[in-house]
């Protein structure tokens, strides 16, 4: 029958053409699998280790998160995940310490605020002085003079500080925090990285990828240099714990039950965020972000304005990447600038996220909770391993144990991700659950 004479039958019903949805065996088989692991866990090391690696795997789940749709939405490769973690963790830090009565009951807070709105005068001087050319200045003159005026601003407003700040750790050890509840942290930290990443994004977005995972990169090390460095305000390396709860601790309810409730608030904020971030991807706003992923000349072709939209997913994601690290500093109890080390906060989230398939945010959660457990439990499993070939060897040819089997233990957690990592690119490089792309036609 041609389709003409299908217009004339009055029998002949259209039938849509939208194919039908799947049955999702795949995820039911993977998160299966997740599940009866978990209950491994749980059966092997005890409910407290267990609900804690579990906590810890949701606030790496944020993270994973807030890479995927940097990366799998827009194309943006982040290779400065770290940096963002350590602000959200050092906002949840100054919010939620107690405030420190040395440092406030002085004339220190007064001077420390003084050489702070001297450092802001002289970035509106700076700011200003590369706006000289709308008066008529020579655009060279006008990038001289600018330069002269940072470096000189910049020495003078240093050496002020210097000098504040050592009086604070003289007097007061460091400023303490405000004593607030951790969540309030927790969203400032989140801002403060999106404030940070809107400034990175602004001059970086128009590289190229690789040369955007190098700025990301740097400017991670900077952050983290910054906090290790600034004693009167993190302590560096003396650190800063404990780090109160926004709810119940351990002393009020043990700590597995103490554990629970605190993983019931981070899978609140993991549905609350997976909700939103559902949502943006099928909207109109979506469909347009992965069109510019996806050809760049057609979108700007088409009046989109592409540094606009990529400068928002960037910024979405690092807040993301804040209010992770704040909710996994917090859950530490601890704020240690030298515990931010790329391997953990940066490689270890992109394994995440491949694993699980970018862009699929359901996918990144699971990356996200597998990649946890396979990490956490390589040593483990490695030291059992090592411990029963050693005895097997003692009894059969007599081998001597070696005395550092649990540092080479704790170094297989490298070769197992190493071996997950290279299996995933090989057999699947999209993730095991792939973006789902719709096609229309």
């Amino acid at each position: 029958m041609n389709p003409s004479s299908k217009l004339r039958n009055p029998d002949y019903t259209p039938q849509d053409a939208t194919p039908k949805r799947r049955f999702p065996i795949r995820e039911l088989v993977l998160f299966g699998a997740l599940f009866a692991a978990i209950l491994a866990v749980y059966a092997i090391m005890g409910s407290a280790y267990s609900t804690r690696m579990l906590v810890e795997a949701a606030c790496y789940a944020i993270l994973a998160l807030g890479l995927t749709i940097q990366w799998g939405y827009a194309g943006q490769f982040n290779a400065g995940v770290m940096g963002f973690v350590a602000l959200g963790g050092f906002c949840a830090m100054l919010f939620s310490v107690p405030v420190n009565d040395a440092f406030w009951g002085s004339e220190l807070p007064g001077e420390l605020g003084r050489v702070l709105l001297y450092g802001l005068a002289a970035f509106v001087v700076v700011l200003g002085a590369t706006r000289l050319d709308r008066l008529g200045v020579p655009k060279k003159l006008r990038t001289v003079v600018a330069v002269v005026l940072a470096v000189v601003l910049y020495l003078v407003v240093i050496s002020l500080l210097r000098d504040v700040t050592s009086q604070i750790q003289s007097q007061a050890g460091f400023v303490g925090g405000f004593g607030l509840p951790a969540w309030v942290g927790w969203i400032v930290g989140g801002a403060l990285a999106g404030g940070v990443g809107y400034l990175i994004g602004h001059v970086c977005l128009g590289l190229r990828s690789d040369y955007l995972a190098i700025a990301t990169l740097g400017i991670a090390e900077i952050i983290k240099a910054f906090l290790k460095n600034s004693d009167w305000l993190t302590r560096g390396t003396a650190t800063v714990s404990p780090l109160p709860w926004p709810t119940p601790g351990p002393a009020e309810l043990g700590f597995t039950l103490a554990r629970a409730v605190y993983l019931s608030l981070t899978a609140v904020v993991i549905a609350v965020i997976f909700f939103l971030l559902h949502r943006a991807y099928h909207a109109p706003w979506g469909r347009m972000i992965r069109a510019i992923r996806d050809n760049e000349v057609s979108s700007s072709a088409m009046g989109k304005d592409i540094n606009k939209r990529r400068l928002e997913i960037f910024v979405l994601g690092c807040i993301l990447m804040g209010l992770g690290g704040g909710m996994l500093g917090t859950f530490n109890s601890l704020f240690d600038p030298q515990g931010y080390l790329p391997l953990n906060h940066t490689f270890l989230v992109l394994v995440m996220v491949i694993l699980g398939g970018p862009g699929n945010n359901l996918g990144t959660i699971f990356g996200a909770v597998a990649v946890y457990i396979i990490w956490i439990m390589s040593e483990p499993l490695a030291l059992f391993l090592m411990q029963l070939f050693v005895s097997l060897g003692e009894s059969a040819f007599g081998w001597e144990a070696p005395g550092n089997m649990d540092s080479r233990a704790l170094q297989a957690r490298v070769l197992v991700i190493g071996m997950l990592i290279t299996l995933v690119l090989r057999f699947a490089p999209k993730g095991l659950l792939p973006e789902k792309i719709k096609t229309h036609g």
